[in-house]
């Protein structure tokens, strides 16, 4: 399978190691940036003695060299800074986008596409309308990374190893983020019989803003380590096809009551990307949030036509 990378900030680079550190392909690793994902690649590729990996990567300034790509992860795009509205993001970071997906599609007409910029829900709308895929092709990733925060948090705050916890969120990535406590478990148990509701909100409200609390800690930049892993979560389920069910942002046809957006969802990822979407038991209360959610990333996506 052929990767391309879109953009080599820290999130870029670190997905790009963690493609090749699990195998699953041919990377191409592309940014404007003249030198820089060249002198990632060699960087790469000089570890591959030590790490035991296939140094199958290249750097590029040039479109033409992610021609064939199976898969497309598009990272590229500006953070949100200091006095910069969600509008003024959008604008900016649509522009991006845009140019990424008419620079890619033409040279990899068959590609799978997983959005990571920002704001993530509109975004992923918009490389799916500038691509003309199929929209079960382009998906956006965020469900991945909020719910290994989330997961985190409750591994913490019971003193439990993370690999005892099954959590997952749904909705949007941000405040229409929809936490889930009745299927979330430790070790089996259920989370809302080992803790109250006092603490089961505070734990979603950190996952909620878990972005922002990385941004303050380290003052310049964001998260990438977690950011890539959920990336490369998603490639290793379509490049394996392994029918792995994974919450991410993808477009509903009727699932939950809830159609023609895109979404934070359990989806069965393969080599036709989003193979299905899984419905899950939800209350009426669940399913009125994940609603509340997808109408409001419809409104922002409307914003788009404004641009």
């Amino acid at each position: 399978m052929k990767i391309t990378v879109v953009g080599s900030g820290f999130v870029g680079q670190t997905t790009a190691m963690r493609l090749l550190e699990k195998g699953l392909g041919e990377v191409c690793l592309i940014d404007i940036i003249e030198g820089k994902p060249q002198g990632i690649a060699l960087d790469l590729r000089q570890a591959a003695p030590i790490e035991g990996y296939e140094p199958a990567i290249v750097g590029t300034n040039d479109y033409a060299e992610t021609a064939g790509s199976d898969l497309v992860v598009i990272t590229a795009g500006f953070p949100r800074q200091p006095g910069m509205s969600r509008m003024d993001l959008l604008a900016k970071n649509a522009e991006i986008v845009s140019s990424v997906v008419d620079a890619v599609v033409p040279g990899s007409p068959d590609a799978i596409i997983i959005v990571v910029s920002n704001p993530l829900d509109e975004m992923t709308f918009l490389a799916a309308e500038r691509s003309g895929f199929p929209r079960q092709r382009v998906m956006g990733m965020a469900g991945v990374l909020d719910s290994a925060r989330l997961r985190w948090f409750i591994a913490e705050e019971l003193g439990v190893s993370p690999s005892v916890v099954e959590a997952m969120t749904l909705g949007s990535h941000g405040e229409q983020m929809v936490a889930l406590p009745r299927h979330a478990t430790v070790d089996g148990r259920p989370l809302p019989e080992l803790v109250d509701a006092a603490t089961l909100d505070r734990l979603f409200q950190r996952t909620r803003d878990a972005g922002a609390e990385i941004v303050g800690l380290l003052k310049t930049g964001s998260a990438y380590y977690a950011p890539s892993a959920a990336v490369v979560a998603m490639a290793r389920a379509i490049a394996l096809d392994t029918k792995e069910t994974l919450p991410v942002c993808a477009w509903t046809t009727g699932q939950f009551g809830i159609a023609d957006v895109y979404l934070g969802v359990p989806a069965r990822l393969g080599r036709e990307g989003v193979e299905d979407i899984v419905e899950i038991d939800l209350n009426d209360e669940e399913l009125a949030q994940l609603r509340t959610a997808a109408e409001a990333i419809r409104s922002k996506c409307r914003d788009l036509a404004g641009l």
